[in-house]
């Protein structure tokens, strides 16, 4: 193991042939002394040698001074690769190929590991689902499980905001491939970028969204990534689905979450379907967006333990620390390598503090229902028989802006938690809260909400948010989720929504709040109400939601006492 003093050398452009003849490049850094080493393999679409390219994985020269070869390689048809540009397509055989090529580099043990997060944490599992024999383990950080749930939609819904705005800003970086003139290429590239500052007042008001018309503008698609390509082809979500394939992946999994990241949900059902499977898994959920990992995150700030790099905030090491130490077992079998006994780490939010754990989801957690009642309180005991419905009115004119959340899309829109003060302001949102909290309540696992509703449209959707009010007053969102009701949506029904999961303890004082309406405006698309989202009229609708016994509404609380 390298002690950190010794030199690093870096080999760039370092080509690798596919078993289809195109060239990926990589680059590839080395400890100076002598090896073999094991290696680290990231496979980005963003530039290998973007300066940002430790975002989402680790730092090539840190790593390598530690004892790894590290290869960085543009995936095809990006920046130094040749072949064609067309996300998910190529990754699973390409990254077996990359692995097996990786591993018969020169210093190289043969052992391979894979590290990196949102696409490049998905290039790992279609690698691992293709079983090349030199993988040892994965990394994934922040990836999704199935692309239909939080990805490409979510609840039926379209991810607008990070459907337009992603599209956008890769095709950006791939205008250079076109052979353009000089003057065509300002041209094109000045056209794109006005259009990306405008998403939030033209691109995501178009209509109908399957046209895309803010990206035919350019004569690019929405490369095979959001749910504009899914309405017209379900078979681009199966390219970079890993739900329903775990088994096939037999190497052990370390998993990084965030409580605020348009992934979590998906990271905790790959991590909880790999246990389940038998698989050895590790998991670090912290409180962080898919693009902020220390203070301030969105309008709080946890404390300097919730940072992600650079502190000794576990055991001694962060997290790229404890990462190599995991790797170096797994790819050396170094038995000795110190590691926490439990297999997973969460940050609880409230308490701010790192807490570890057996398992996830906690077995020790119970579910509770807290009521919605009329004249919006939340209460732990149920309805009375004649409690009057809440209404209100949604116009997909005037939807709900998103505020914080899961959300990843134009700065007009950072993710995080934040006060919904304007929020709860508006109409067409439905606000119930609890009255102020005698003891500490924690809420630790996946949060639902269960609705007994209806519309005056035949279609319409139902967003539902939970919420920790402090005692100044400011209203914090911890998670939330939509559902789209395609059919029938007149009729009063009782549905679910999927609000995903956080860990918070709602200190003594503060309030439990929860939102019901019916958007959240630009992350998700517009339900029309008129169950024609292919076409360009809408109406608004009169929503009501139910309180009484026969008709209960409530929201489930994962709750730890």
């Amino acid at each position: 193991m390298s002690d950190g003093k010794d030199g690093v050398g870096v080999e760039f452009d370092v080509p690798a042939a596919m078993r289809d003849g195109v060239t990926l490049r990589a680059n590839v850094y080395r400890p100076e002394g002598s090896g073999p080493w094991p290696t680290l393999l990231m496979r980005t679409p963003y530039g290998k040698d973007s300066l940002g390219i430790t975002h989402f994985g680790l730092d090539p020269v840190q790593v390598a001074r530690r004892g790894f070869v590290v290869v960085v390689q543009d995936t095809r048809g990006r920046f130094a690769s040749d072949g064609e540009w067309a996300p998910f397509r190529f990754e699973r055989l390409d990254g077996y190929d990359s692995v097996e090529w990786a591993a018969r580099l020169p210093e190289s043990s043969g052992r391979v590991g894979m590290c990196g997060g949102s696409y490049f944490g998905n290039t790992q599992w279609l690698a691992a689902l293709e079983r090349p024999p030199s993988l040892g383990a994965i990394a994934p950080t922040m990836t999704w499980s199935d692309p239909m749930d939080g990805l490409f939609g979510r609840g039926g819904a379209v991810e607008l905001g990070v459907d337009l705005w992603w599209s956008l800003l890769i095709n950006a970086a791939s205008l250079e491939r076109l052979g353009l003139s000089g003057e065509e290429l300002g041209r094109r590239a000045d056209a794109l970028l006005a259009d990306f500052d405008r998403l939030d007042e033209d691109g995501y008001w178009a209509l109908p969204v399957g046209d895309g018309e803010v990206l035919r503008r350019h004569g690019v698609g929405d490369v095979d990534l959001g749910g504009i390509s899914v309405l017209a082809d379900p078979e681009v979500a199966e390219r970079c689905r890993v739900a329903g394939a775990h088994h096939r992946v037999e190497v052990p999994s370390f998993h990084v979450a965030g409580w605020y990241d348009n992934a979590l949900q998906g990271t905790l059902d790959n991590y909880a379907t790999m246990t389940a499977l038998g698989r050895e898994a590790r998991l670090v959920a912290g409180p962080w967006t898919h693009l902020t990992f220390a203070d301030p995150i969105g309008d709080r700030v946890f404390g300097v333990r919730a940072t992600r790099d650079e502190l000794p905030v576990h055991a001694g090491r962060d997290l790229a620390g404890l990462q190599l130490a995991w790797f170096r077992r797994q790819l050396e079998g170094d038995e000795d390598v110190e590691l926490p006994e439990t297999p997973v780490r969460i940050f609880v939010m409230g308490r701010n503090e790192w807490r570890d754990e057996p398992s996830w989801p906690l077995e020790r957690a119970v579910e509770e229902q807290w009521f919605l009642r009329a004249g919006g309180s939340v209460t732990a005991e149920g309805p009375g028989v004649g409690e009057r419905p809440s209404e209100f009115a949604y116009d997909p004119a005037d939807p709900v802006p998103t505020v914080g959340g899961h959300a990843v899309m134009t700065a007009a829109h950072p993710p995080g938690p934040r006060d919904q003060a304007a929020v709860e302001a508006r109409e067409d949102v439905l606000v119930f809260t609890s009255d102020p909290l005698q003891e500490d309540v924690e809420v630790t696992g996946r949060v639902r909400v269960v609705l007994h509703a209806e519309s005056s449209a035949p279609s319409t959707d139902w967003v539902a948010r939970l919420c920790d009010v402090h005692p100044d007053g400011r209203s914090i969102n911890l998670c939330d989720g939509i559902l789209r009701v395609e059919q029938d949506a007149q009729a009063c029904r009782r549905y679910e929504i999927d609000l995903w999961s956080t860990s918070n303890v709602f200190l003594r004082g503060h309030q439990l709040r929860v939102h019901v309406t019916s958007s959240s405006f630009p992350r998700w698309d517009r339900n029309l109400n008129t169950g024609k989202q292919h076409e360009r009229t809408y109406e608004v609708a009169r929503q009501r939601i139910h309180h009484d016994t026969d008709r209960p509404s409530c929201v489930v609380l994962p709750v730890v006492r």
